[in-house]
């Protein structure tokens, strides 16, 4: 499927804005799933370009573009997370919850880390501005190729640190083992997965390179269908290799899981580079230009502060009974499906603000962001009030099979309850950190802020899980990443893309309200029924009915939007061919 661009940009500034500017103002534009949607949308770039617009310029776009290229990414990556999902399943239908799970899912802390350093927050918050800066100095005429020269600079050295990095987590996995889980029955069994899974340094960081230079390019398909094809490399593996892996075989399909994300995104990256180009002898004359290492050091240990939440429940949960490691996991994935969704609008919008603050537009940078926050919210209200009032029937439905007992089903509800309680923050420190790194400087505070929530989520964790075991360890998270956000906002001005602090808390408060309310109302309808499936369809309709209805009477922005992006995104498809 592709999405073809209009002829005529909207214009909702004056006439005189240049070209490159007029390119981004209202937005992004999506293509397709893969490859061959990318061609197509190349082709109607090229003839648009052949019209008057420098060569190397992308194309104009309007509002209902950015809508589509955000329905193409969250419809794919809900694809991905639905995989997710049967994965977890798998995995708990085949393994149980029991000892080899707690085995595998201390390995699984090597993914979880590379992908939020390498894919989702670190990496992409370095190159995407520095892609955008890119883009934006061979639009104003830059002598040379300047994406060109920025791929030349950075990933022959980035991809000889993935290698580096991943040799010695292969190398030191007993000791990291130690490290991560020193109450762990079976140390061996998680040194063999760690080993596994430690090769997804290098997928993962070619996967993340990709992926940001194709959504600084506005090409949305291909990165958002990565953790489609990671998860089916996962499902795979352990259904063939299972019977004589074990708990082995789902390190294994991390593994081929990582090089299927490279592989599925290579096909149009390669082609943006050909494509748009200058000429081969103006490229040579353009400089290798590497990372600012300032900005690529804070990315990176923000990343680091914000997964080492994972390392703190590992730690704290691994001298817990058998299983309490694997409840902590199954709950901790469904409960962040509503923030999954949510920050869909900011991964579509990232390049937006950075490509604004490229060519110095503040203002289109500040309108972008406080929309974001607005929508974002709505979003991860509406899950987090389902999650509430829906807790047992969605965990029963999901996982309640084979060696998963009706106990464990109790157990991981009961957590996944206490996680969403951090659900808001989660997704208000995803869209506010990128403001803080979308101008492509470095910048500490964020890094602070993390740290603060860190600190506060290993005390309350550590005073807690005595009393409350798993469900401590849940409420510090929650409360951990709280503060980080509300960090965060204090801190939005001169440091970041300057938002008005006390306009957005007032804005948020409107949602807040109505998911309590949405809450309270789902959990009686959900209750009414005994049969799980009945249960969540009630509870889960009345949520939706009841929370759009009152954020509308409230005067709430982001449902006020979000319904208005579902209606653009949908009208008038007959600008997408199949």
């Amino acid at each position: 499927m592709t999405v073809t661009p209009p002829r005529t940009p909207r214009t909702d500034g004056p006439a005189s804005v240049p070209s490159a500017r007029s390119a981004d103002r209202s937005g992004e534009t999506a293509d397709g799933a893969a490859a061959a949607a990318d061609a197509a949308a190349d082709a109607a770039a090229d003839e648009q370009e052949g019209g008057g617009q420098k060569c190397g310029e992308l194309p104009p776009a309007s509002r209902r573009f950015l809508a589509k290229a955000t329905l193409v990414t969250a419809v794919l990556s809900v694809a991905g997370a639905l995989l997710g999902l049967v994965r977890d399943q798998a995995l708990a239908r085949l393994f149980g919850a029991g000892s080899d799970t707690d085995a595998f899912l201390v390995a699984w802390t090597v993914p979880e880390f590379a992908a939020t350093l390498l894919i989702e927050d670190g990496l992409a918050f370095a190159l995407i501005p520095a892609f955008s800066m890119a883009l934006a100095r061979r639009s104003q005429g830059a002598p040379g190729d300047p994406v060109r020269a920025l791929v030349a600079g950075t990933l022959p050295r980035l991809s000889l640190a993935f290698v580096a990095v991943g040799a010695l987590f292969i190398g030191l996995a007993p000791q990291l083992v130690e490290v991560l889980a020193p109450g762990l029955p079976d140390p061996a069994l998680a040194v063999d997965c760690t080993r596994l899974t430690a090769t997804c340094v290098v997928s993962f960081g070619l996967a993340g390179y990709c992926s940001a230079a194709l959504r600084a390019h506005r090409r949305y398909g291909a990165p958002a269908a990565i953790y489609v094809a990671y998860n089916v490399g996962i499902i795979t593996g352990m259904f063939v290799l299972g019977g004589r892996w074990g708990v082995r075989s789902a390190a294994a399909g991390v593994a081929v899981g990582g090089l299927l994300m490279v592989l599925v995104q290579l096909p149009s990256l390669l082609g943006r580079l050909r494509r748009r180009g200058v000429a081969e002898e103006a490229s040579a004359q353009e400089e290798a230009r590497p990372l600012d290492t300032l900005l690529l050091t804070t990315v990176l240990l923000f990343a680091l502060c914000r997964q080492s939440q994972v390392l703190i429940e590992r730690f704290l949960a691994s001298q817990l009974p058998a299983g309490a490691i694997s409840h902590l996991n199954y709950a901790q994935k469904v409960a962040q499906m509503p923030m999954i969704l949510s920050v869909m609008v900011c991964t579509v919008t990232f390049p937006v603000v950075a490509r604004a603050l490229a060519e110095g537009d503040i203002e289109r940078a500040r309108s972008r962001v406080e929309r974001d926050l607005a929508l974002a919210a709505c979003v991860v209200l509406l899950g987090t009030a389902a999650v509430l009032a829906c807790s047992p029937q969605i965990i029963e439905l999901l996982f309640q099979r084979g060696a998963f007992t009706a106990r464990d089903t109790a157990a991981t509800a009961g957590v996944m309850r206490v996680y969403a309680l951090g659900l808001l923050g989660q997704t208000l420190v995803g869209v506010l950190v990128r403001s803080y790194f979308s101008a492509g400087r470095g910048s500490w505070y964020p890094v602070g802020a993390m740290a603060s929530g860190i600190v506060v989520t290993s005390w309350i964790g550590a005073l807690s899980v005595g009393a409350w075991g798993v469900y401590g360890i849940a409420a510090a998270n929650a409360i951990g990443i709280t503060v980080t956000a509300l960090v965060l906002l204090a801190g939005m001005g001169p440091r970041s893309v300057p938002v008005e602090v006390r306009g957005v808390l007032r804005e948020l408060s409107r949602p807040v309200r109505a998911a309590l309310v949405a809450t309270l109302a789902g959990s009686l309808a959900a209750g009414r029924f005994t049969d799980p499936l009945s249960g969540l369809a009630a509870g889960g309709l009345t949520v939706t009915v009841v929370f759009l209805l009152l954020g509308r009477a409230l005067g709430s922005q982001g449902v006020v939007s979000a319904l208005r992006s579902v209606r653009s995104a949908t009208r008038r498809f007959s600008h997408v061919r199949s």
